[in-house]
């Protein structure tokens, strides 16, 4: 098999058990609050604790961006995958809230395992291959995201969430060992310019068609937030008040997740043909007008097959937009471009549920899907009128810094 195939299905499946482990016990957390005696002011601990890591880690990215390019990116793989079994291990043995709070944002500062995975398939990979493979490691986070609620809470049942905690610990311990033996970063040549952090920045904003690919990810990472406050709870008054009403949640919540799974590599697969611009303009096109016409239907099934329709087309968003990344820089720059990146995925995050919760809680949810609605079309609107900044082929030469 040749070394890029093999690194990808190897990091396919370390992505699916990172992913997986993440989603076993981050939503679990408020629960777990309960457990150790937070009874007071639960919303806001839990608030904090999800947009701490968000926060830690949009400051960290750039850093740990600088690193891979001068060490490489499997090195910073292995970093990250043992900060999250530290991590997760130790938050079995909490006992307070501010321990937890401690350990989130120690996940926020030293993660970034997901991302380097990215990059690294993004560095090894043939360039008429880049699509495929960056499109099938973003189905591997869909399943893992699917699959990683059941087993949490399967075993939280079972056994109890400081359990879950130390499973989560163990799978991502996989997932390390595996690229540890297993993957071999190819392409890799250090950077050996000295800067800074803060001349990065400077690059960054030299290069036209990277700042826009970074915008455009910062709008996309808000508008996916910008619905989870409410669309649990949404989901539960479509579906009644019957007993199944969280299983019913879980199932319709996930259905883009399956989309993913489904669509994603080919979706890959067209883009290495038609190129990642286009490919971004149909997913950000079909998934506003998905995101908006969720309201159009007041029954649970109808309301279940606009999240698949959306799913099939918001899947090809985030792909696309890592293709662009590696379109629109240098590969010594690359470990740096994709920690700039992972800055605006995360100050997207942060920034996408206080503005749901805001809107949710003045107007009628419906606004919510709505205003997302509106944020993707804005995106597609901004990826269509700058179609030539986002196509890097039109340039002559890509450098880091500026186009010539």
């Amino acid at each position: 098999m040749q070394l890029w195939k093999r690194n990808l299905w190897v990091l396919w499946i370390g992505v699916f058990f990172t992913s997986a482990s993440f989603s076993m016990v981050i939503p679990f957390l408020p629960i777990f609050l309960l457990q150790i005696g937070v009874h007071d002011h639960t919303e806001l601990w839990s608030g904090l604790l999800f947009s701490a890591a968000f926060f830690a880690g949009a400051i960290a990215s750039p850093f740990w961006g600088r690193m891979a390019d001068k060490y490489g990116r499997k090195p910073l793989l292995i970093r990250a995958g043992l900060a999250l079994v530290f991590v997760y291990t130790l938050t079995a043995f909490v006992t307070n809230p501010y321990q937890l709070l401690a350990l989130r944002i120690t996940q926020g500062l030293l993660s970034g395992f997901i991302p380097g995975a990215i990059a690294l398939v993004g560095t090894n990979t043939p360039s008429q291959k880049v699509g495929y493979a960056l499109s099938l490691i973003s189905s591997a986070s869909a399943s893992g995201g699917i699959i990683g609620p059941l087993l949490g809470g399967g075993i939280a049942t079972l056994t109890g969430n400081r359990v879950a905690f130390a499973s989560a610990g163990f799978i991502v311990l996989i997932s390390t060992l595996l690229v540890i033996f297993l993957v071999k970063e190819e392409n890799f040549t250090p950077s050996k310019e000295r800067g800074s952090i803060k001349n990065d920045f400077r690059v960054a904003l030299a290069n036209r068609s990277f700042m826009l690919v970074l915008l455009l990810t910062a709008i996309t990472a808000c508008s996916v937030m910008t619905i989870e406050p409410v669309l649990p709870l949404y989901i539960v008054d479509l579906g009644g008040s019957s007993e199944h009403a969280s299983l019913l949640a879980g199932i319709v919540f996930s259905l883009p997740g399956i989309a993913s799974v489904l669509f994603a590599p080919y979706w890959g697969k067209w883009a290495d043909k038609v190129g990642f611009q286009r490919v971004l303009f149909i997913g950000l096109l079909g998934g506003g007008i998905g995101m908006v016409a969720h309201i159009v239907f007041s029954n649970i099934l109808g309301f279940s097959i606009i999240r698949f329709i959306f799913g099939i087309f918001f899947c090809a968003v985030f792909p696309a937009l890592n293709g662009l990344v590696v379109k629109s820089t240098a590969e010594d720059f690359r470990g740096r471009a994709f920690g700039l990146s992972q800055t605006a995925t995360q100050f997207g995050g942060m920034i996408g549920p206080i503005i749901g919760g805001a809107i949710g809680g003045i107007f009628p949810v419906q606004m919510v899907f709505i205003v997302t609605g509106i944020l993707l079309l804005v995106a597609m609107g901004t990826a269509y009128w700058h179609a030539g900044d986002l196509n890097p082929s039109l340039k002559t030469k890509v450098l880091p810094g500026k186009q010539v």
